[in-house]
């Protein structure tokens, strides 16, 4: 590759930011990684990933790990203006990443997602600003406007009617106004927007990427964040799980880490400016509650202990499903490799003998 070229890489020990790590130091790059374990500050001790961390700096020999805070521009700056150009690319995923915690703090919910990501941004723009720039938003965005749609009450979930707009999933026209977000949404939508301008007024290359529920075997799963990690996990310990409201039906879509980091890729190879995309597992990778406890009693082979509540969480999606059609059009070599039942099962198998220890 010639010069040493780095990727930044922000939430680095966590599920999107250590699957990048592995992924773009196998295509040749050094990695930069800036996490400071706020998870464990947030969700408590089984939340931790140091395990990852430890992991990363064991196998990854072209990475360089910074226990920085994001929300402190200096240190932030320091490392931009030690590597400059040499930064290619930045992946931001460092967050506070649930939006029930927010509501017990919401002033550091701002300052990591919004503050921190301004931060980013400024330093970026100042010292790298031929690097292209990644931040994990989310489909918060757009509020509980999802839950407006014509939906219909199934035996084992909700679904969109037939013949609706969004009956193939939820794109990026839904509108983000007049709507409850939850604080963690209102905090991620100014940092998607932050981003967004300073790609359209900069000229800088930035994306939005407006996930669904993101996944995989790196997660660190609790009660507040991490549906499948922490399902799983709860099947496995036979702790007791919590479906909050719509009778468990309510539906979410599911992206692999990997497959996510696979379009992160291709958005780098052909970037542009202030752009948005939706992101999930789509049509083809989605499930209830419900349903995703089945698969998971089976996976196990073992029965989990859950109880109801008919209290659902303040601006909880209904049915949120991505429509995938503007990334696939800009980037038609990407395509999903995981299914639910594969993502529950490579979890499982990834984490088993770590929570029987645990």
């Amino acid at each position: 590759m010639g010069k040493k070229k780095y990727v930044l890489i922000t939430g680095s020990d966590g599920l999107i930011g250590s699957e990048s790590v592995k992924f773009f130091s196998n295509k040749g790059y050094h990695i930069l990684g800036i996490d400071n374990n706020s998870r464990m500050k947030f969700f408590g001790k089984e939340a931790s990933v140091l395990w990852n961390r430890n992991h990363l700096k064991k196998n990854i020999p072209n990475y360089i790990h910074f226990n920085y805070d994001i929300r402190n521009s200096k240190k932030v700056d320091k490392v931009f203006q030690d590597y400059k150009n040499d930064i290619v690319l930045i992946i931001h995923t460092a967050a506070q990443p649930s939006h029930d915690w927010a509501s017990s703090n919401p002033k550091l919910d701002y300052e990591v997602n919004s503050l921190g990501t301004l931060n980013l941004l400024e330093s970026y723009r100042k010292n790298s600003p031929k690097a292209s720039f990644i931040f994990t938003s989310t489909n918060k965005v757009y509020g509980d406007n999802p839950n407006k749609l014509d939906l219909i009450e199934d035996k084992r979930r909700y679904k969109v009617k037939k013949g609706s707009k969004y009956e193939y999933g939820i794109d990026e026209n839904m509108s983000i106004d007049n709507t409850l977000h939850s604080l963690f949404g209102a905090s991620k939508t100014s940092a998607d927007i932050l981003v967004q301008e300073y790609g359209k007024y900069f000229g800088l290359k930035t994306v939005s990427f407006r996930g669904g529920c993101l996944t995989g075997p790196s997660h660190s799963g609790t009660s507040l964040h991490g549906f499948l990690s922490y399902l799983m996990r709860c099947i496995v310990t036979g702790d007791k799980y919590t479906i909050y409201g719509y009778k468990g039906k309510q539906v979410r879509d599911n992206i692999h880490s990997s497959d996510l980091v696979k379009g992160f890729y291709e958005f780098f190879q052909n970037p542009k400016s202030g752009e948005v995309y939706n992101i999930g597992g789509g049509a083809n990778s989605n499930c209830s509650m419900l349903e995703a406890i089945d698969i998971g009693e089976k996976i196990v082979n073992k029965p989990m202990h859950y109880e109801y509540s008919h209290t659902s969480r303040i601006g909880d999606h209904i049915w949120y499903v991505s429509d995938l059609s503007k990334f696939k059009k800009d980037y038609p070599n990407w395509n999903l490799t995981y299914g639910i039942e594969e993502i529950m099962n490579e979890i499982y198998h990834s984490n088993v003998k770590r929570w029987e220890k645990n």
